[in-house]
């Protein structure tokens, strides 16, 4: 079976999608200024973006792990998971506290995601 990566950088790849599934490595916002809500849905827009290249969408996705730098920023994040989230395909979902390798970073996601049937 073939292996695809998608978005390949120095120590890692964006997506890698082998046997139908579409594997995500963490997510981080491009502005790390932003607060945790606002961090949550840039990263879900990379999201979005990764899945799309990849063949499939958001309604695929089958599991989500999320990391809070700090538990607190809960709320916010749920906000910007809430106003994206397709509410009929809900993937299983874990949030853990975490300390995230840049203290500016609030949020940090992982799924992955089944492509569309051909």
């Amino acid at each position: 079976m073939t292996i695809t990566r998608l978005d390949p950088e120095e120590r890692l790849t964006g997506a890698v999608i082998y046997n139908g599934l579409v594997h995500l490595a963490g997510q981080v916002a491009d502005d790390a200024t932003l607060d945790a809500e606002g961090q949550m849905a840039d990263i879900l827009r990379q999201v979005d973006a990764l899945l799309a290249k990849a063949g499939t969408d958001k309604n695929r996705l089958l599991s989500v792990q999320i990391f809070l730098a700090d538990m607190s920023d809960m709320a916010g994040m749920n906000r910007a998971w809430d106003a994206w989230l397709d509410r009929d395909n809900k993937p299983a979902r874990a949030t853990v506290e975490a300390k995230l390798a840049n203290p500016d970073w609030r949020v940090e996601l992982t799924g992955i995601a089944a492509l569309h049937q051909s």
